[in-house]
């Protein structure tokens, strides 16, 4: 019991906010390929996060398109997906705020794994 005490504050105080510029400055925890065109993977993206974090961020960007995915625990985003358009399907990125944290909700990365192919 006394270890949730502890960890729960510190991790809602590393947490803190951040703004999407900070967090592409992160390395990707994710650099993928993917059969999916970038608007068709940002569209499961949507489908698979709405449950646990509401209303993604789509926005063109580049070739593709950028999805902010809101904190589930504090304001600001908590990830960004930069996903480019290329033949026959899309190059995707994942930078999480919180990638170095091992306790962090990984409802994203999920939901990233399972939009690939599936």
């Amino acid at each position: 019991m006394k270890w949730g005490v502890v960890c729960v504050p510190l991790v809602l105080a590393m947490a803190g906010c951040a703004n999407v510029s900070e967090i592409n400055e992160t390395l990707p925890t994710m650099s993928v390929i993917s059969g999916k065109k970038p608007q068709e993977y940002a569209e499961c993206l949507t489908d698979k996060l709405a449950d646990s974090r509401g209303a993604l961020q789509v926005q063109p960007h580049k070739e593709g398109v950028r999805v902010i995915v809101p904190g589930k625990l504090s304001s600001g985003p908590a990830a960004v997906f930069d996903i480019e358009d290329r033949a026959g399907g899309s190059s995707i990125k994942l930078h999480e705020r919180m990638s170095n944290v091992p306790i962090r909700p990984h409802d994203v990365q999920k939901a990233a794994n399972a939009c690939i192919s599936g």
